[in-house]
């Protein structure tokens, strides 16, 4: 696998990471009264678990996270930021927690309007047609969207404003975003015809029918594309191909049927356009490391403890 250089952090999120540490005072996912807004703690590092990262930007205040796209890893930390412009499926996990100085981090989930009208109002939605970058971006903080983060969180402590400012600081994020180092993975997304816009399109049409059998030919007419180049560009913006983010969204949707419905594995493997329940088992023990009754069985178990997922 290939590991992206670590990046000299910029700024120092100690003040950050007090304010979460507040929020946060045991281990857990904690929703705010921000709704696009959630911050997590943990005492200790976290096994690689599957998971799907959405529009949204996300933050190491304290400790260190890894993510695996395809065959990259990203790791942030304090200091650095995290941004993904699609849904990806990615291997997430904690590498670096203790109980004296526990994972501490947030995520703001973005407003994909918001950025285009942003990007419109910016002109910064001139992005080239050449080969689109990744969805993925890991950047350094600069002092300016850390200060905008640091107002965001601080104004949990005053809910009377939370409706009408965290709109607009939350604007002021997706311009220092854009006109920052992961503006080119965000304004591909928003310029019009552009060939990531129009891998966003198929990535978008794709979790409302992956269940379905589509051939990549399908995928390339809809996408106005050859199949080759579609195969090429998508791979390069998800980091995997087509074929793997269906199977990757399969086997997400199959898990969740098991655990929320108490679906047995057969009947999810169905549900979710598997023709062959042995196949369903491989590829679910290759992705979840586990065959499906003994990856339940140990979700189950662990109920109780909190699950990480960005």
């Amino acid at each position: 696998m290939k590991q992206k250089t670590a990046l000299e952090p910029k700024v120092s999120t100690i003040a950050l990471a007090n304010l979460v540490d507040k929020i946060a005072c045991s281990d857990g996912d904690y929703k705010t009264a921000i709704p696009a807004l959630m911050v997590y703690r943990r005492s200790s590092a976290t096994d690689p678990m599957p998971t799907v990262y959405g529009l949204g930007l996300a933050l190491t205040v304290q400790g260190e996270k890894r993510a695996t796209l395809g065959n990259e890893i990203f790791s942030y930390a304090p200091g650095q930021s995290l941004v993904t412009s699609l849904d990806l499926p990615v291997i997430s996990h904690i590498t670096d927690a203790k109980a004296s100085e526990p994972y501490l981090g947030l995520c703001l989930a973005l407003d994909a309007q918001v950025i285009a009208q942003v990007a419109t109002e910016t002109n910064v939605s001139n992005a080239s047609q050449e080969l689109s970058p990744r969805a993925l971006s890991v950047a350094a903080l600069d002092d300016g969207l850390l200060d905008a983060i640091i107002r965001l969180v601080n104004l949990l402590n005053e809910p009377d404003y939370i409706p009408q400012l965290a709109p607009l600081i939350q604007r002021e994020i997706a311009v220092r975003l854009l006109r920052g180092e992961h503006g080119p993975t965000l304004r591909h997304l928003v310029t019009l015809g552009s060939t990531c816009q129009r891998i966003a399109k198929s990535v978008a049409w794709l979790k409302q029918n992956f269940i379905q059998n589509v051939s990549i030919d399908e995928l390339a007419t809809r996408a106005h594309m050859s199949p080759s180049t579609f195969r090429q560009h998508f791979r390069h913006v998800a980091g995997m191909s087509p074929l793997q983010y269906i199977k990757h969204l399969r086997l997400q949707e199959a898990r969740q049927m098991m655990l929320n419905d108490n679906l047995d594995a057969g009947s999810a493997a169905m549900r979710v356009g598997y023709e062959s329940a042995s196949q369903f088992s491989r590829e679910y023990r290759r992705l979840f490391g586990q065959p499906p009754h003994r990856d339940m069985k140990r979700v189950k178990d662990n109920m109780d403890k909190p699950a990480f997922y960005f």
